[in-house]
């Protein structure tokens, strides 16, 4: 596939974004920093994007994997898919430019309302349907009961994860133990289980 100049210069603006990120943080990069380190004009840098905002959240969204298409997490377990589903970690090869851009989004966020609904949204909106999809799946093949709410489930299980990522994972910058996967996932199915469901929880 031929790379227009175009191409050229959105790819060189979302590198030169990051770089700048990384180094002052969102807050004290600007849109002319930006472009003069990326080369690129700055009409043309607006061409693309309509604000800092919008660029922000294309670039940390390439960071962050949000990109990618997630496996389908479909292996016959439920209870393996559900640990799976919130161990998946996009763009692996980018871990160690996610935990410096961590503190940074966190900030801005914070500041800003605005991008950090839109962030969230983006960041969360992907597990949230995954597992949605795996709750009903289970209902429908009578492993879970029937009562489950949906969003006391989400919360059960993404709770947890969250609090690693933002209080632990952050300041250790290791690696979530897929054993709080599996603790979590055999807490929420000791509360919506059915009895004779058990062979998932192996």
């Amino acid at each position: 596939m031929v790379r227009t100049r175009s191409t050229e210069a959105h790819e060189k603006v979302l590198e030169a974004t990051l770089a700048l990120f990384v180094k002052h943080g969102i807050d004290a990069t600007s849109m002319d920093a930006i472009a003069k380190k990326s080369g690129v004009s700055k009409a043309t840098v607006y061409k693309h994007w309509q604000d800092k905002d919008a660029l922000a959240l294309e670039a940390l969204s390439l960071v962050f994997g949000l990109d990618e298409e997630p496996p389908r997490f479909d292996s016959g377990d439920l209870r393996r898919d559900l640990v799976d589903a919130l161990t998946y970690q996009p763009a692996p090869e980018r871990q160690e430019m996610k935990n410096r851009m961590m503190p940074h989004v966190m900030a801005y966020a914070a500041r800003n309302r605005e991008f950090g609904d839109q962030w969230r949204s983006r960041v969360i909106e992907r597990p949230q349907t995954r597992l949605k999809t795996l709750i009903r799946r289970a209902i429908e093949q009578r492993l879970l009961v029937s009562r489950v709410n949906l969003d006391t489930g989400l919360a059960l299980l993404l709770g947890p994860m969250l609090y690693w990522h933002i209080f632990v994972g952050k300041k250790s910058l290791i690696p979530m133990p897929r054993d709080l996967a599996t603790e979590v996932v055999s807490a929420f199915w000791k509360v919506y289980g059915r009895q004779g469901s058990k062979r998932f929880l192996t």
